[in-house]
């Protein structure tokens, strides 16, 4: 009956996916995501946050399928960058560098490439899967949460972005409170006041989601790239044998489904993602490895493992957003903004309000995966001279388009000048040693975590201990205050902060 039910769901899903407009904008995803994952220092949350704007005139099934195939598709092309000129294009290919760089060097980046593109296919695939076999037992526990649990879950999911952020616990903690802070500017739809408007008109209505994250992720980039120096150390322009050996697929399938299955577990926590899993699925590899001293040296599996973990990652990070409306992380906050750009309220009533969308977006993986698979290697040439265009040419355009797009949503210049405002807040918050993310994070769960607060109290008649006497809301409260305990004991704050300066 399950089965049967999954087959009608799917069967909705690709009804939606394969029409021809959500099959053009799946493509443009996919291709867009590889060129941002191929173009070092152009990251898929900056580059969501530069098109929310374009968003807004697409239907919302498109929007999104579009948005998610941004993701997916930069954790391929990051490890084209990787591989050929040792400078990963997505955070995600680091560790892909070492060993990735030294096939090339060997004459091998033709099947590190195949591997990498084989690996993150099968983990694409897998754990989409995973994804349409989770998603409705999970929505619906997720209905059956009362206000309580919500705000409960969403401490936990601000504590786990503190533990997931690099460096200073009391930085991340401090940017937590900076984007709830700005998530509540505006007027107050319960009782009507003004808050920290300051008596400036554009922030009556509170703060757009689109600025923000323009600005901090967005402009930011632009200006931390143009103030590093570019390396352009291709190995060749020439790849060939793109077809692995025998040999080749021996060694690596063992290291792919390792990877899959790492990759598919820590993306559904919240905070955890590509980055992680990547890391992760390397540090296992090397552990298991009869020979660890290969790694490094140009070791097959230092290349298969990573990249089906960073791409599985990728996928499953999508499960929290969908079934709780819980962002686990910076792209999936950019999900939620497009989301709220079309009028639709994250979490568990999507699903059942809007079935086409949400089992259309996941069906559009399988597409989008099987794009990417079919279009990246053969296209690798025109990936390569991509890596030859100064960085300084491409901020110019991205700029201008930048500007127009989000002048372009409510006709308002003092919307461009916010933008500008948060760009050069957030370039100060990397020279300060701040990462943005936990701040766009608690600038999305802020709002909902205070509707949420309101209703609970609302409905225990003011009694706070609403939040200990409910089973799930007290779960998450001791492992929000577990997470909180392990992270500030000094010898893993010292290693934190020690990761983080190296």
């Amino acid at each position: 009956m399950e089965l049967n039910l999954l087959a009608e769901h799917l069967s909705l899903g690709f009804g939606v996916a394969l029409t021809m407009q959500n099959l053009f904008w799946c493509l443009m995803g996919a291709i867009i995501g590889t060129a941002i994952g191929v173009l070092p220092g152009v990251g898929p949350v900056a580059t969501m946050a530069l098109l929310l704007p374009v968003t807004y005139y697409l239907p919302p099934e498109g929007a999104l399928i579009m948005l998610a195939g941004i993701y997916y598709g930069a954790q391929y092309g990051g490890s084209t960058t990787a591989i050929l000129v040792n400078l990963p294009g997505e955070s995600s290919s680091v560790v892909t560098c070492l060993d990735g760089y030294q096939m090339a060097r060997q004459g091998r980046a033709g099947t590190a490439l195949a591997i990498a593109a084989i690996g993150s296919f099968f983990a694409g695939c897998v754990s989409t899967l995973l994804i349409a076999v989770a998603a409705p037992p999970l929505t619906l526990l997720a209905q059956k949460f009362g206000p309580a649990d919500y705000c409960s879950l969403m401490v936990l999911g601000l504590v786990t972005a503190v533990v997931m952020a690099r460096g200073s616990v009391i930085k991340a903690i401090g940017m937590i409170f900076l984007g709830l802070l700005l998530g509540i500017v505006g007027t107050d739809v319960n009782t009507g006041n003004l808050r920290y408007s300051f008596g400036i008109g554009i922030l009556f209505d509170g703060i757009n989601f689109v600025p923000i994250a323009m600005g901090v992720f967005g402009i930011n980039e632009i200006m931390a790239n143009l103030t590093n120096p570019e390396r352009r150390d291709l190995v060749s322009t020439n790849v060939g044998g793109l077809m692995p050996s025998k040999k080749d697929l021996k060694e690596a399938t063992p290291a792919i489904l390792r990877g899959t299955v790492i990759g598919s577990l820590l993306g559904v926590l919240p905070g955890g993602g590509a980055v992680l899993a990547s890391f992760a699925s390397y540090t296992i590899e090397k552990r298991l490895a009869k020979d660890p001293s290969r790694f490094g040296k140009g070791a097959i599996e230092g290349v298969a493992g990573p990249e089906s973990a960073n791409n599985a990652a990728a996928q499953t990070s999508f499960i929290p957003m969908l079934t709780l409306g819980i962002p686990s992380n910076a792209v999936m906050a950019m999900m939620v903004g497009g989301m709220m750009i079309h009028g639709i309220i994250p979490g568990p009533q999507v699903m059942t309000e809007k079935p086409g969308l949400f089992w259309g977006m996941i069906a559009s993986m399988w597409v989008g995966n099987a794009m990417l698979i079919i279009f990246n290697l053969p296209m690798v040439g025109m990936w390569v001279k991509m890596l030859m265009v100064p960085y300084r040419l491409l901020s110019i355009a991205i700029l201008f388009f930048c500007c127009i797009g989000v002048y372009s949503l409510n006709n308002s210049a003092e919307e461009v000048l916010l933008i500008t405002f948060f760009g050069f807040v957030g370039y100060v918050f990397v020279k300060l040693d701040c990462e943005p993310a936990p701040m766009l994070l608690g600038f999305i769960l802020g709002p909902m975590m205070e509707t949420y607060l309101r209703r609970a109290m609302l409905l225990s008649r003011g009694d706070s201990m609403v939040f200990l006497e409910r089973p799930l809301s007290l779960g998450f409260l001791i492992a929000a205050a577990i997470l909180l305990v392990i992270i500030l004991l000094p010898s893993i704050r010292k290693a934190r902060e020690t990761a983080f300066v190296e």
